[in-house]
């Protein structure tokens, strides 16, 4: 039942804080959780409400888990490289969830125990990964078992996922670059198949059902598919792989792309705010600023960049310059989360407390 679902998705939910780190900086949950809630204007009514995380880990995986949420690896969004992209697999696992895929897999496994169901959500969430703490005696049951879609589940969201798409107006190409992305690690890690491929079987049959329904739209979708801005995805993507990722190699790739004469100009002035992370993460700040710097004068009208160069301020202790920075954001933006939560420990930290506390229980209401 529904009621079920949920309780299954609380108890799937604790074991995930309990195994991984959920990379759940405002920014970073604000911007996944708003790209969600656009899929489900155009979804409608939903039996759940609908939380999107993303996990620390090098792993190509994402999965919906019962009752509406969904996570997806820090690897996955690695391997993407719009906004689309990431849409389109996140429209997918909506998918599932809305046709109740997980529901009706659990009645047909007849799960005789709670233990084997929890080895399968196990199984879902985790591979063999990790063990999580809650679901260790399922797998000291030493059952094997796994929730994986049918094809005929993989086509249900395959194709509510393409025609979301197409009332949010976004290019279904995005679909197809993924479906290619995994044949491709299909085809090169046959022997060690990562757990998104076990559970998201036939992307070749997949990606060719997604490109027979583009071609009978006749390219109508794609022309009429608005141009997406995808400052927004890299910035999120950046920010991610900066606490992810070896920083040196990712400081190296960073690197190349601004050497690249071939690379665009946006990607350029983006592996800026790329080393301009990592140099935070090093607590280099004046390398830091200075990169930052580069980009908010190629965008000088995208607000986050003041909440950025008001982190940086902050972890370098110039707070007079932070506090002008994150007020300066936070009246632009006023539902600026991430500003919001750095004002509040700056407040904090100074003793205006009753402001401070204003901030943060505004954070915990919008971002439970």
């Amino acid at each position: 039942s529904v009621g079920e679902e949920r309780e299954l998705g609380e108890k799937l939910l604790y074991s995930v804080r309990s195994s991984f780190q959920l990379l759940d900086d405002p920014d970073i949950t604000q911007y996944i959780n708003n790209l969600g809630e656009s899929v489900l204007e155009v979804a409608g009514i939903q039996y759940f409400d609908y939380h999107f995380f993303v996990i620390d880990s090098k792993d190509f995986n994402a999965f919906a888990a019962p009752s509406g949420l969904i996570f997806f690896h820090s690897g996955l969004i690695a391997s993407m490289n719009s906004e689309n992209e990431l849409i389109s697999v996140m429209a997918h696992e909506i998918g599932h969830i809305v046709k109740r895929h997980l529901a009706s897999r659990v009645e047909k496994g007849a799960y005789s125990s709670a233990a084997s169901l929890g080895l399968a959500l196990a199984a879902l969430a985790f591979g063999g990964a990790a063990t999580p703490a809650l679901l260790t005696g399922a797998l000291a049951a030493g059952q094997s078992v796994n929730l994986h879609f049918s094809r005929q589940n993989e086509e249900e969201a395959d194709l509510l996922a393409y025609s979301w798409m197409k009332k949010l107006k976004r290019n279904p190409e995005g679909q197809v670059v993924m479906l290619e992305s995994m044949r491709r690690i299909a085809r090169y890690r046959s022997d060690i198949l990562p757990q998104y491929l076990l559970t998201h079987p036939n992307p070749e049959a997949r990606m060719n059902y997604i490109e027979s329904l583009i071609d009978l739209d006749s390219g109508e979708i794609i022309s009429e598919s608005v141009a997406v801005d995808d400052f927004g995805f890299i910035r999120f993507k950046y920010r991610i792989l900066s606490q992810v990722k070896n920083s040196q190699a990712f400081k190296i790739s960073m690197a190349n792309i601004i050497a690249d004469e071939r690379a665009t100009e946006f990607k350029k002035v983006m592996a800026q705010y790329g080393i301009s992370q990592i140099a935070l993460h090093e607590n280099n700040f004046d390398r830091s600023l200075e990169s930052l710097e580069k980009v908010i004068q190629h965008f000088p009208d995208k607000n986050i960049l003041l909440t950025d160069r008001g982190v940086i301020n902050f972890a370098a202790g110039r707070y007079q310059e932070a506090e002008n920075d994150l007020r300066s954001a936070l009246k632009i933006e006023r539902y600026d989360m991430y500003a919001m939560r750095k004002l509040g420990q700056l407040l904090y930290q100074k003793g205006e407390l009753e402001e401070a506390i204003s901030y943060f229980n505004t954070i915990t209401r919008e971002l439970p």
